[in-house]
């Protein structure tokens, strides 16, 4: 089984990526949150330059491969959000002069303010805009492209024709996230979405890799989604590793069969060592420690789910006002006494 790490904007960005594959890893692709801008605007930037991600790039040999044409296996891929054939070549070819292999399309992100501008899971809504639109970047791109989809805007009523669609081109990898924009993240995932498309698959003979996405936070989880669709073998998991880091090594142990270790001192220590890596880096790139706090407070949103039984710590760690108040908040939800 494949695990992969789904970008999250405003959270997985090269310190969260850096300190994660450091204290937990488990991942075999990470994926940056979406690059939009053509001239790359601070943040893209910095998320993808490769002195901030040496632990994920190829090496100079391979990267010369690359070059020559040869195929790699990318550990870390970015991922472009447009919906114009120009700035998608634009931003690809400065990838991979920075020595990127591979990038990911975003046609999955179900925000109002881009589904509007036809982009990410609105562009769904225009099949046929979108088939030019892959038509011209698979064919002037030299880089590999694997895409991130929903299933449709509204419904799933033009599922099929999206398949059809994606069929015709060499696909590095599907990532199908299976709800409809509208449904955002509250919507139950829609199964037959992912029915239709491995029944289309044994119908055609596509040989496009399928990677799922959604709404796997738990081992219990994992193995229901593992008991229906068997035939599945890449797994993109998001919130659910905000929620708990160990968890690609949780879904690793079921696979294998074996049992999961005991919440040891250990792994809380890696819990606060992990924690403390991430608040030094915004600390040292962001300006004042209110942006810091609320970085880090949009974490615990997530993190949290860590610390069972610790909510009024949790409750003063949403309080704080200040980083005297975090960190000690911080402190007693780790219990500690210093």
């Amino acid at each position: 089984m494949q695990y992969e790490l789904a970008p999250m904007e405003g959270i997985t960005g090269y310190l969260y990526r850096n300190a994660y594959v450091k204290y937990f890893g488990g991942m075999d692709r990470y994926y940056t949150p979406f690059i939009s801008s053509t001239g790359l605007n601070h943040k893209e930037l910095n998320d993808v330059l490769p002195e901030h991600n040496a632990a994920f790039l190829l090496g100079k040999e391979v990267e010369e491969k690359v070059g020559q044409g040869k195929e790699t296996h990318p550990r870390l891929v970015p991922q472009i959000l447009t919906n114009k054939t120009e700035d998608f070549l634009i931003i690809a070819d400065r990838l991979r002069q920075m020595g990127y292999s591979h990038v990911n399309l975003n046609l999955g992100c179900p925000s109002g303010t881009v589904a509007s501008r036809g982009r990410g899971a609105g562009f769904l809504g225009y099949p046929r805009q979108l088939d030019a639109f892959l038509e011209e970047i698979y064919e002037k791109c030299p880089l590999a492209i694997s895409i991130k989809t929903r299933i449709g805007v509204a419904d799933m009523e033009n599922w099929e024709e999206l398949l059809e669609i994606y069929e015709k081109y060499p696909v590095e990898e599907l990532i199908i996230h299976p709800r409809v924009q509208q449904d955002y993240y509250k919507h139950p995932i829609r199964w037959e979405g992912m029915e239709s498309v491995l029944a289309r698959w044994e119908r055609t003979g596509s040989d496009i890799p399928i990677c799922y996405n959604g709404e796997i936070h738990s081992p219990a989880e994992y193995q229901a989604f593992r008991q229906r669709f068997p035939q599945i073998q890449r797994v993109m998991l998001g919130r659910g590793v905000l929620k708990n880091p160990f968890l690609a090594e949780r879904l690793g142990r079921w696979e294998q069969r074996q049992q999961d270790p005991e919440d040891t001192e250990q792994r809380r220590r890696m819990l606060w060592d992990f924690h403390r890596e991430l608040l030094s880096g915004y600390r040292e790139i962001m300006s004042g420690d209110q942006n810091t706090l609320f970085k880090m407070k949009e974490l615990w949103t997530y993190f949290g789910e860590s610390f069972p039984g610790k909510e009024k710590a949790l409750k003063k760690i949403r309080k704080a006002g200040n980083m005297a108040q975090y960190e000690a908040a911080v402190r007693e939800a780790f219990d500690c006494k210093t």
